[in-house]
């Protein structure tokens, strides 16, 4: 199972910065059968430092629980409001007046989501919807409470059409009577896009196009990148080309200067029998990636070093929802606050890693081809410099006697032999990342309970054939055969990058 030890997940900007560096923020819905309460939801926000949340609603005890924290809170009009709010300049101002000048400055609401994925959810709403965003922003300005707070929207991703290659992605023109005026009132207001971004679904809807390493933002060889062949910029994610495809459709309408938050996005940890890649291996991988990328302030190909904020989709799993097992499985934490599994943020720049023990591994992939592994197994306990003795017939780990048990010890042992470093944990695509520690009987691993590998240069990450193998026994027994890397490996393999 994960390892559950409490999440430091730091998640903070400073004030002064917030508006040039991007942010990460999360979601908090309350569809679970044992919703904590609005207090002991800010202490866990307090605990983790979550500084920015949006909220589904604007419940009035979540705000009053708010107050005086500091964090940055997004409230929404949810749909079933968003036609009376529509077509009633008045029931915007009572809105306005209940919802958010009651409550400000004390809590520190900075920006409202009127209606939710309104034109793909709710259509019949559509013709309404900048009519209630112009209401809600009136009633703002009434009570001198424009400047704070901004007025946006949020859309499935769904309403740009080719949205490969991004250059030419284009809204769903049945909907431009609605994008037009909206953008317009986006860029008079100086507010922001909000865009639901999920990978997942991109990925599941493909059908074996988009790899699975593309959606989780692994590493990929250049060879593999995604290339618009009209801009020739490289696409190593979806995430990135879905922003940017955003980013076209409004080129394509002639606004190049509305800035893009992402207000959903995230990777479900549980799935029906349907949906096997949704993991809490493939979920932590996602969602550790996704803040590390949002917190670089790299940006996109299109727009490199411009911030794109994000919240994380989202707080708590949610029992209660309707639909298939991932519906109901995509939080970090479950109701009783403890994580359902611990983000590995080492390496994310101001951010601290909430997995203050560490615990990754590098284990071989389930269904991997056996061939493969044993080409890795060679290479990381030849040039890769991993000791590999324990993997001797009467060493700990020479049980269970396969090639998957024991690649996958030389792939970790490796891995954390690299400091975990970015890329030391694929060779050719067989490896994978997981919080669950491998270690079985007297054989431990590697990394587990603190024992980590020593600690290389994490810019060596392909050692040349060259490469002495000190400290490795170049002769180990796997199947009942002695195996000799040397035989094995022709110079050619042995010159190959397995990483």
């Amino acid at each position: 199972m994960a390892v559950t030890v409490l999440l430091l997940f730091l998640l903070a900007v400073s004030a002064a910065s917030a508006d040039k560096d991007a942010f990460i923020g999360v979601n908090i819905g309350t569809d679970l059968s044992d919703m904590p309460s609005p207090t002991q939801v800010v202490a866990l926000l307090k605990a983790q430092n979550i500084r920015h949340i949006r909220l589904y609603d604007a419940d009035r005890a979540m705000l009053l629980a708010l107050a005086n924290t500091g964090i940055q809170v997004t409230i929404s009009v949810p749909n079933d409001q968003l036609l009376g709010i529509g077509q009633s300049n008045a029931t915007a101002a009572n809105w306005v007046a209940r919802n958010v000048a009651a409550h400000v400055p004390t809590t520190n609401i900075t920006a409202i989501a009127v209606g939710s994925e309104v034109l793909t959810v709710l259509p019949n709403a559509g013709p309404v919807l900048v009519s209630a965003l112009k209401f809600i922003h009136s009633a703002l300005v009434a009570a001198n409470l424009d400047d704070q707070i901004k007025v946006s929207t949020p859309h499935s991703s769904s309403i740009i059409l080719d949205s490969f290659p991004p250059s030419q992605a284009f809204f769903n023109r049945s909907w431009d009577p609605v994008m037009v005026p909206l953008l317009k009132f986006l860029q008079s207001t100086g507010s922001y896009l909000m865009l639901n971004v999920y990978p997942y679904y991109d990925y599941m809807q493909s059908n074996g196009v988009i790899p699975l390493d593309y959606a989780l933002f692994r590493p990929l060889p250049p060879n593999k990148e995604a290339v618009d062949a009209n801009t020739l910029l490289h696409y190593t994610n979806v995430f990135d080309a879905i922003v940017d495809a955003a980013y076209f459709a409004m080129s394509d309408l002639n606004f190049t200067n509305i800035p893009l938050v992402v207000l959903e996005s995230g990777w479900p940890s549980k799935g029906d029998s349907s949906e096997s890649d949704a993991t809490i291996d493939n979920a932590n991988t996602y969602n550790s990636n996704l803040i590390r990328h949002v917190l670089n302030n790299t940006g996109t190909p299109k727009h490199p070093g411009i911030a794109v904020s994000t919240y994380i989709y989202e707080l708590y799993n949610e029992d209660l929802r309707p639909g298939s097992v991932s519906e109901k499985n995509w939080g970090l934490f479950n109701a009783n606050g403890v994580p359902v599994y611990t983000l590995h943020l080492t390496g994310a720049g101001t951010v601290l890693a909430n997995d203050t023990t560490n615990q990754t591994f590098c284990v071989a992939k389930d269904g991997a081809d056996k061939k493969m592994l044993q080409a890795a197994l060679d290479w990381a306990c030849g040039p890769g410099k991993v000791d590999c003795s324990a993997l001797l017939q009467g060493q700990p780990c020479y049980e269970p006697d396969n090639v998957i048990s024991h690649s996958t010890y030389a792939f970790n042992a490796y891995y954390q032999q690299m400091a975990k470093a970015p890329g030391t944990c694929d060779f050719k695509g067989v490896a994978t990342i997981t919080t669950t520690d491998p270690s079985h009987g007297s054989c431990i691993f590697p990394g587990s309970h603190g024992r980590n590998g020593t600690i290389t240069n994490g810019t060596s990450l392909a050692p040349s054939s060259n490469t002495t193998t000190s400290g490795c026994s170049p002769k180990y027994v796997y199947g009942g055969d002695l195996v000799t890397s040397s035989v094995i490996f022709s110079v050619a393999l042995m010159t190959a990058v397995f990483l």
